[in-house]
């Protein structure tokens, strides 16, 4: 029949399950911090959720993070001991670039001394977190897209698609993750080439609508240039980022705290914070961004760190609506 319109039906492969090799010896680091170092402070803003395959926080204190580096994929294993040494090991073609990358990651860079609390809250919490320390990973894309996942969802709706996703297309760690994890090891987070690849009713089924999933593919086709950002001042690299279609300050400002440690950072756009921060500060839950940028002026330069110590600091207004109700695209 002519002018028959046939599917297309091809897709990229799915990464087949490989035993990680456990024989594969590790670059070791010892490195002893300029402060006072919270490795769960610090690191947490890595992890996308519970049970995010390229994040895991043991009982024993022991953090492990799977990434793509640009010298390749890696596995970094950190722990802290008493004495305030942090110890460290790394797996995979990215074991020495992790392992160069430590001091940054946890927060060399960053001075919290720089901040001056105004506000008798922040005070108190500043001297109750002692090793809160902004961390630097040096990698834009890592952040970029959990990131664009978050955009107007629940945090149970972006973590469930970043979970699938990663599973599904992203490769096992190198280094013994599965054998410190059983069936659930650490997964490296999909290529640039691999997210471009994966086909529509897959984003579908990870329940990512068209708009987020359009974002990540224009995001992933100029992936170098979004990795230039995280050499970049905070306003050069919010407008590098803010150049694609779909990324606006929410998204940047989540990003960059992460990938380039900055301070001021500020998340604009967010549904809760605002409120947060207002009621934190001025008894305001109702404040808006334009009124919690007003209260965050004294902190300029340093904007992110108040938000984390207001957050840190429990002083949150209680719930007053039901919480948003998750919407399950892929059934439709």
């Amino acid at each position: 029949m002519a002018g028959r319109f046939v599917p297309r039906t091809t897709a990229v492969p799915r990464q087949e399950p490989v035993a990680a090799d456990v024989s594969a010896p590790a670059l070791t680091r010892i490195w002893t911090p300029p402060g006072p170092v919270d490795l769960r402070l610090v690191l947490s803003p890595l992890r996308r959720g519970p049970a995010d395959p390229a994040y895991r926080a043991l009982p024993d204190g022991t953090h492990w993070r799977a990434t793509r580096t640009p010298a390749g994929p890696g596995t970094l294993r950190v722990s802290a001991s008493a004495d305030r040494q942090v110890s460290a090991a790394a797996w995979g073609p990215g074991a020495q670039w992790l392992l160069d990358g430590l001091p940054a990651l946890l927060g060399a860079d960053d001075v919290p001394e720089d901040f001056r609390p105004r506000h008798r809250l922040l005070a108190l919490t500043q001297h109750s977190r002692p090793g809160l320390r902004l961390l630097r990973t040096g990698l834009v894309m890592e952040s970029l897209i959990p990131s664009i996942l978050e955009q107007k969802v629940t945090t149970d709706e972006a973590y469930r698609a970043w979970r699938l996703l990663l599973r599904t297309y992203g490769t096992p760690a190198p280094g013994p993750s599965d054998a410190a994890f059983g069936s659930h090891g650490l997964y490296v987070m999909p290529d640039a080439r691999t997210w471009s690849l994966i086909p529509s009713w897959e984003w579908h089924r990870a329940g990512v609508d068209a708009k987020r999933s359009a974002t990540i593919l224009r995001a992933v086709r100029v992936a170098r240039r979004m990795e230039e950002a995280a050499a970049m001042e905070l306003t050069a690299a919010m407008e590098r980022l803010q150049l694609i279609p779909g990324i606006g300050p929410w998204t940047a400002a989540e990003t960059l705290q992460r990938s380039n440690g900055a301070a001021d950072a500020v998340t604009v756009g967010d549904l809760h914070l605002p409120g947060i921060v207002g009621h934190a500060l001025a008894g305001d839950r109702n404040a808006d961004d334009e009124e919690m940028l007003a209260l965050l002026a004294p902190y300029e330069g340093q904007r992110h760190r108040a938000t984390r110590l207001i957050m840190l600091s429990g002083r949150t207004p209680s719930r007053r609506a039901p919480k948003m109700t998750p919407r399950d695209i892929a059934r439709l």
